[in-house]
């Protein structure tokens, strides 16, 4: 089985329950949504097929035993399912970020599943897959990247609606870099009680002027 990847590297893991951690990222080639703000543009089509064997020993190099599959989009490639079992079954603990908009069903469920949910300003908020909140388990996360209060709002209704605190491992909310405070979202999250996890991208606060790789 061939999958086409992007890049394999070795960083700090920067956003999720896990942050701060070291991880391995496979970044895989590929993702049919056009979020306003996404950073990872280079990923659309940029990649070269490896195998999951060369994928394997990629990150086996690295020593490190936490690992995300990311894009992209990495549940459209059809060989991912087998790659994060293959993970898995080496001993890793396997995070998969997923934006959302494929069915999460088969992925292993020993895996990690950090699941977006596109808010109205990315543009790509009809593209959300709503059977994939009945899919969750108490392992997985879900994530709201926000853009203005309108966002807010709208994810503040989501998390009340689907009793999202209640299905996930942690809901986590985020900022659009330059398009929203963060202090301002703290006040928010302060003002209303959400039962909701703040996060920032903290490797763009370690390497801020680095653009992948990281």
């Amino acid at each position: 089985m061939t999958l086409t990847v992007n890049e394999i590297f070795h960083s700090i893991q920067g956003e999720s329950t896990f942050a701060g951690r070291p991880c391995v990222f496979v970044r895989l080639t590929g993702c049919d949504l056009r979020c306003v703000w996404c950073d990872t543009a280079y990923a659309y089509h940029e990649g070269a097929p490896l195998s999951v064997g060369e994928i394997l020993a990629a990150v086996a190099r690295y020593d490190c035993p936490l690992v995300e599959v990311t894009g992209g989009e990495p549940l459209l490639q059809a060989g991912t399912p087998l790659l994060l079992t293959a993970l898995v079954e080496r001993g890793y603990e396997v995070l998969l970020e997923t934006g959302g908009h494929c069915d999460i069903a088969g992925v292993d469920p020993r895996v990690i599943r950090i699941v977006d949910l596109k808010c109205p300003d990315s543009g790509m908020c009809g593209r959300n897959r709503w059977a994939n909140l009945a899919s969750l388990t108490a392992s997985d996360e879900v994530k709201c990247v926000l853009a203005s209060r309108a966002d807010y709002e709208w994810a503040r209704e989501q998390v009340r609606r689907h009793d999202l605190a209640g299905k996930a491992r942690a809901v986590l909310f985020s900022t659009v870099s330059g398009r929203l405070d963060p202090r301002q979202l703290a006040e928010w999250l302060l003002a209303d009680r959400l039962p909701v996890r703040m996060q920032l991208q903290l490797h763009k606060y370690i390497w801020p002027r680095q653009q992948r790789g990281v």
